[in-house]
């Protein structure tokens, strides 16, 4: 069996390969349409013209599926740990919540591109990264609540790296976007896909398009974190019937139905 396929691992490396998917898949194909510059763009502006925009969206509808389905895991598996601790199993419920968020930001940045509803899409990346990092703070927490019971203490001190690099690129791409977006290189930066090296305001534009796509692999890098936890679970369905047939049947009319038939069988 390979590492992949104990217990539900496949859920973290599905996301994670398939998020980078997306993001390099509508990356070349701007680039190859000269849609965007080859240095370093921002990760919405590969998904702004079509066809690109349609990779975009479709494949990160499905990332915020995948996100959903990892968030939900990461929650059961907790709760199943920690059953008796009620600060985990609050903050396991928070964590929920926020996952959830979240996914929901993921899919508001795939079908709001940018350069048609600009709020809407800030809105979507505000969800997704600023109620992500908060996850990913209280996964963080959650960490260092169960070790060394529950797991050793390397984990909690990688989720923590990964979650200060997250933090250091949200201020980075924040300060960074004030700056350029302040009105002193000019308006309707927004729309604007292609940029001079020798224009005003291009070392802001450079340091905020690396600031997000920095953003976007610390997210990614910290999901990878869950590959070994989740190695440790399955998740099955449990079937149950609460009648013989789909029908609205009278319970009496179904009993004397079911004695006819034992009858003629016999």
């Amino acid at each position: 069996m390979w590492w992949f396929q104990q217990g539900l691992s496949v859920l973290p490396v599905a996301l994670v390969v398939w998020s980078a998917a997306s993001f390099v898949f509508s990356y070349i194909t701007a680039i190859v349409l000269h849609h965007v510059d080859p240095l370093v763009p921002y990760i919405s502006d590969t998904g702004t013209i079509p066809p690109e925009r349609c990779i975009f969206g479709i494949m990160l509808n499905i990332s915020a599926f995948l996100g959903l389905a990892t968030v939900y895991v990461r929650y059961k598996q907790v709760y199943a740990l920690n059953p008796d601790k009620s600060k985990i199993i609050k903050l396991n419920k928070i964590g929920l919540t926020l996952g959830l968020m979240s996914c929901f930001g993921l899919c508001i940045i795939a079908n709001f591109q940018k350069c048609i509803l600009y709020y809407v899409h800030v809105l979507g990346a505000c969800l997704t990264f600023g109620v992500g990092a908060v996850y990913m703070l209280v996964q963080t927490i959650l960490s260092y609540l169960m070790q060394p019971e529950v797991h050793s203490k390397d984990i909690f001190w990688i989720r923590l790296t990964v979650l200060l690099w997250c933090c250091s690129s949200i201020v980075s791409m924040f300060v960074s976007s004030v700056v350029l977006y302040s009105g002193l290189y000019g308006t309707n930066l927004v729309q604007k896909l292609h940029w001079n090296p020798q224009e005003e305001g291009y070392t802001a534009h450079i340091i905020s398009t690396v600031s997000e796509w920095s953003l976007a692999f610390s997210f990614l890098s910290f999901f990878l974190t869950y590959i070994r936890d989740f190695q440790k679970i399955s998740l099955r369905a449990v079937v149950s019937l609460h009648g013989q047939t789909l029908y609205n049947t009278p319970q009496s009319f179904m009993t004397d139905e079911q004695t006819l038939l034992v009858a003629g069988s016999i």
